[in-house]
């Protein structure tokens, strides 16, 4: 792809509004970009806000791309797939999904077989410019469609690639719902700071800022989290303690037993999808 790829969204929701907001704000033309989804008035609004193309007819917005984002709901996933299969076996996109749970030679299947596809699992930090994607090409795609999908994810924070696409499970586990734990935490934080006197406003701010800041040593110290944690404790200190409160209580096998509970129950709907479709 030595021009700039044209890029079709197949679904205008929040996730999608997310990329092609990265996307222009990392030098992508608006002109290059287009949006299919039901909706008419809602696709006005995404017209309007970023000037990009939009149609209610999947097909033609398809037939527009090198690159076809699925950026629908897994539930739907399969209508939508074998609508546009006729298209897309005749023009040969890259296609690109986002939904969770199905499979890269299930989605090939609905689309008609043997086209290049990625399978993407992104975050909702991605709303805001920090999110954290994992990706998994099958062997259809050719390193100028990696180069290019990259890019794209990299508009909306970092994209790191598995090579083998059971890993997809482990990432849903990890940055998938991820988020949710740190917001466990700021939450518990919160509360027992306020429990100790302090405003519940701000507890709140200074758990944020300290996460963030504490996320932001980690990026761009060479040491690993356990030194950086080690730094921070002074012998018979507040944070010594702390710490070993948490390790007394268990708390890495908790975490442990989160992360596998998360992984199985990634995996079972992933079943579950194939199943109703």
């Amino acid at each position: 792809m030595s021009r700039s790829p044209t890029i079709s969204f197949i679904g205008a929701g929040n996730m999608a509004s997310a990329i092609i907001g990265g996307m222009l704000d990392s030098g992508f033309r608006a002109g290059d970009i287009w949006v299919s989804a039901p909706d008419d008035d809602h696709l006005q609004s995404i017209r309007k806000r970023f000037g990009v193309s939009v149609t209610t007819d999947n097909r033609y917005c398809a037939q527009q791309a090198d690159i076809v984002v699925l950026a629908v709901k897994p539930q739907v996933m399969g209508d939508v797939c074998r609508d546009i299969a006729p298209v897309v076996q005749n023009t040969r996109p890259l296609m690109v999904s986002i939904a969770a749970g199905l499979t890269a030679d299930t989605l090939d299947t609905w689309l008609g077989g043997g086209l290049p596809l990625v399978r993407v699992m992104p975050n909702t930090p991605s709303l805001v410019g920090k999110g954290a994607a994992g990706l998994f090409a099958n062997s259809q795609v050719k390193d100028d469609q990696r180069n290019a999908v990259q890019k794209v994810f990299e508009s909306i924070g970092s994209a790191l690639w598995v090579d083998d696409e059971n890993l997809l499970h482990s990432v849903t586990a990890l940055s998938g719902s991820g988020p949710a734990y740190f917001f466990l935490m700021l939450e518990a934080l919160e509360s027992a700071a306020t429990e100790a006197g302090i405003e519940s406003e701000t507890a709140r701010a200074l758990a944020i800022q300290t996460m963030a800041g504490a996320a932001e040593m980690a990026a761009r110290s060479e040491d690993d989290p356990g030194q950086l944690k080690r730094n921070v404790m002074s012998p018979g200190g507040t944070t010594e303690r702390a710490i070993n409160t948490f390790e007394e209580g268990g708390l890495r096998d908790l975490v442990k037993k989160a992360y596998s509970a998360a992984f199985e129950r990634s995996r079972e709907m992933s079943r579950e999808l194939a199943d109703k479709q």
